[in-house]
């Protein structure tokens, strides 16, 4: 089933502003939130979904790749929150939204506490740039990378946090004229997940974690660009004490063709042939993404004109078919004669035939630029 627009889920326009995005998610949440709706598995799934929107939309950058390539840029193995997000990846990442530590937003009133437990860590992310050839990017690709992420090291144990006792929070009572108000914020010794290292092993900083090597598939779509980012959930680095772990954020650089330029899904290669080929036409190969091709030149081709080799480019990201291969037509003209081609070229510069006459049939540069498109 197609995924829906994050902007209709939010009910907001794609000119929202980041409060009105909050504000918009704010109201999603708390619609559907479980506690709200109990045993409603359609409320959790639009729970989730909202939250989904508002991870990307809230992110200018993810936002900018949304915008330009929709759902099919937020892929790599994994993009965006809701689907690979439990309720409490979601809680722990937008408690600002929630209130207090990120639990029930209904827990806060009347003493309710506004933590909601213990606040499961999450690792941080990695960013890591892929080279792709033009070739990959046309076609797809999958790939192994190597990264060096943190991982939950062996032989090491936890404890409850002596500053909170395990609960991940502290709490603070205030007697007003209403009664008691129970207030909660994060631990700061444990960020908030109740427990503290108790034993380590030598090498293992004081998180628990270690540094490794890991070699990670990854299947890239066709059509990517460059400076898109992809995301792989899950394979950052991970969180003390068995948390959430962090995304991998791939960024796509394409290496530069030696023969073929990019625009957008199309390809364009610039063709040079001399005058006697474009005059008397001829038969030549090119290169395309796929490999060389043979294509034929009209007699009386001018230069400046454009050949199309249809689906040759790229595909598009978002499955709207496949871009062309366009070739520009250059005549070429030497630097230097021979006494013998002057001779020749001088006969021809009074020939009828050579004397250019736009008047009768011939075609300026933008009269052909408009005929092909």
């Amino acid at each position: 089933m197609a995924k829906r627009d994050y902007y209709e889920i939010l009910g907001v326009s794609k000119g929202a502003t980041d409060e009105e995005l909050k504000k918009a998610y704010r109201k999603m949440a708390i619609k559907y939130h479980p506690d709200k709706n109990p045993d409603n598995p359609e409320a959790e799934d639009m729970f989730k979904e909202a939250a989904e929107a508002y991870e990307v939309l809230n992110n200018a950058e993810k936002r900018a790749q949304y915008d330009r390539f929709g759902h099919q840029g937020m892929r790599g193995a994994g993009g965006g929150a809701g689907g690979g997000m439990n309720m409490d990846d979601i809680f722990s990442q937008f408690g600002d939204i929630f209130g207090g530590g990120g639990g029930s937003p209904f827990e806060s009133f009347f003493g309710g506490g506004g933590g909601g437990g213990r606040r499961q860590r999450k690792g941080s992310a990695l960013r890591i740039k892929l080279k792709l050839t033009l070739e990959e990017v046309a076609n797809g690709v999958e790939k192994k990378i190597k990264v060096n992420r943190l991982i939950n090291a062996e032989g090491v144990t936890f404890k409850a946090c002596n500053t909170c006792g395990g609960s991940g929070q502290m709490k603070k009572v205030v007697n007003t004229m209403l009664g008691q108000m129970v207030s909660a914020t994060t631990c700061s010794s444990c960020s908030g997940s109740g427990q503290i290292i108790d034993k380590r092993p030598p090498g293992v900083d004081s998180t628990g974690l270690e540094l490794q090597e890991e070699v990670i598939p990854i299947k890239i779509p066709a059509g990517v660009g460059d400076g898109m980012q992809l995301s792989m959930s899950g394979k950052g680095n991970m969180a003390p004490g068995g948390g959430v772990p962090g995304d991998l954020l791939i960024v796509i650089e394409e290496i530069e063709h030696d023969t073929l330029k990019r625009d957008g899904t199309n390809v364009v290669y610039d063709l040079y042939v001399n005058f006697a080929d474009v005059a008397l036409g001829t038969s030549m190969e090119v290169p395309t993404i796929d490999g060389k091709v043979r294509i034929k030149l009209e007699p009386g081709t001018q230069s400046g004109k454009i050949l199309r080799l249809r689906g040759k480019g790229i595909k598009d990201i978002n499955g709207y078919g496949k871009g062309d291969q366009l070739i520009h037509v250059n005549v070429w003209t030497p630097k230097k004669l021979s006494s013998e081609e002057t001779e020749i070229l001088e006969k021809l510069r009074e020939a009828e035939n050579f004397k250019p006459n736009p008047g009768k049939g011939e075609k300026g540069f933008f009269d052909r630029v408009k005929e092909f498109f």
